[in-house]
């Protein structure tokens, strides 16, 4: 690390320090987010691993405490108050839906980096993606989401025809929508949600990062041939979702909007073509990052919740992708993962024109500006 990098390296050690709470993860935010979820903490290990850290294996850990005796993963814990939102959830101290699982390239990048992970939480995150491939497929082989939150793209103008007709101001219909989608949520004997009657989604991004992050866990688990399959299945099901210039979604009306959450497929279908998108500043290309939603998109918003900012977790996702394709966008992506999470303040995302903080602040996740910068380092 270079000696003008020290300060940006100590500013997110700090910001995770104070978000560390017991029994062993980060807050995202400390007054916005104050409890655990489970793509964040993934994030978070991370994170962890490159301030050197061994924290991310208890963070890691702790988020899938709580899995279902079918292999079911909640997306989030409510550790100090196991009662807040259990009527909302219809059970308490966890929610009935999931999140990414992004836990497989956390264990890798642990193991990676020489920590030692216990086999029982590798036994965890193999029944957790196990539990979706099994449990869970549409008719064109993908895994369907029954909540937009289980994609982790919220308001993602993807959804969009899930609202009312004529709908102008998008956040606040959205924010009663989505509650509305919970309560559609079908459940199982333990609470988690099995089937949904409004909503149910073949999300191209979800998939992608399903397939990777069972090959990311098959780094630690070789011999796994069911792992192995699940990835294999769900890889072609994304590749065959490629329509001219993006990948649709199994489930109109969405995909018909160009999203950067839909842009993750190259994780596990690389193409010279999405790449070149992610750094056109006529497409997702900006200074700061890759745009969320299409320059040429209508709804293209910069300042706007999922409706255009850019964000970190994507961009760190996106520079991974590009990295082992050996594209040369791999620069471009960490340069602007790193410059705008430090224009931002470590923001939870940020305008991608000109770096401004949006969303909570300080946010955890902005320290995957860590990893980027140790990749443009060693160039």
């Amino acid at each position: 690390m270079n000696v003008e990098d020290q300060p940006f390296w100590a500013s997110i050690s700090t910001m995770m320090d104070r978000a560390w709470r017991e029994p062993g993860f980060c807050v995202p935010n400390r007054s916005v987010y104050p409890h655990q979820w489970l793509w964040d903490s993934c994030f978070h290990a991370v994170i962890w691993t490159a301030l050197g850290s061994d924290r991310g294996v208890l963070e890691v850990d702790n988020a899938m405490a709580n899995i279902g005796n079918d292999g079911f993963v909640p997306h989030m814990t409510y550790w100090t108050k196991p009662r807040l939102h259990a009527r909302f959830w219809g059970r308490p101290l966890v929610s009935s839906i999931t999140q990414p699982p992004m836990y497989g390239h956390a264990i890798a990048e642990l193991v990676r980096a020489g920590h030692r992970v216990p086999s029982g939480l590798v036994d965890r995150a193999r029944a957790g993606l196990i539990h979706l491939g099994s449990r869970r497929r549409t008719r064109a082989g993908l895994i369907p989401v029954f909540h937009p939150w289980e994609t982790g793209c919220d308001d993602s103008p993807r959804w969009d025809g899930w609202l009312p007709p004529g709908t102008a101001d998008r956040i606040p219909v959205w924010r009663e929508t989505k509650g509305r989608l919970v309560e559609a949520l079908d459940t199982g004997p333990e609470g988690q949600a099995v089937g949904s009657g409004r909503f149910v989604v073949g999300s191209v991004g979800f998939n992608a990062l399903v397939a990777w992050n069972a090959r990311e866990l098959l780094e630690v688990a070789p011999a796994d041939l069911e792992l192995s399959a699940l990835a294999d299945d769900i890889t072609r099901a994304v590749a065959d979702r490629w329509q001219r210039d993006r990948w649709a979604d199994d489930g109109p009306p969405s995909g018909r909007i160009r999203t950067l959450d839909a842009m993750v497929a190259l994780l596990v279908d690389p193409r010279d073509d999405g790449f070149d998108a992610l750094i056109d500043p006529a497409a997702f290309g900006a200074r700061f990052g890759p745009r969320g939603v299409h320059r040429a998109e209508p709804s293209y918003q910069p300042g706007v919740y999922w409706r255009g900012p850019a964000w970190p977790q994507l961009s760190y996702l996106l520079m991974i992708a590009a990295e082992r394709a050996g594209h040369g966008a791999t620069e471009t992506l960490a340069r602007g993962l790193v410059d705008g999470a430090g224009r931002s303040g470590l923001a939870e995302y940020w305008h991608p024109e000109t770096g401004a903080g949006l969303g909570a602040m300080p946010q955890s996740w902005a320290g995957l500006a860590l990893p980027a910068l140790a990749r443009l380092s060693s160039r």
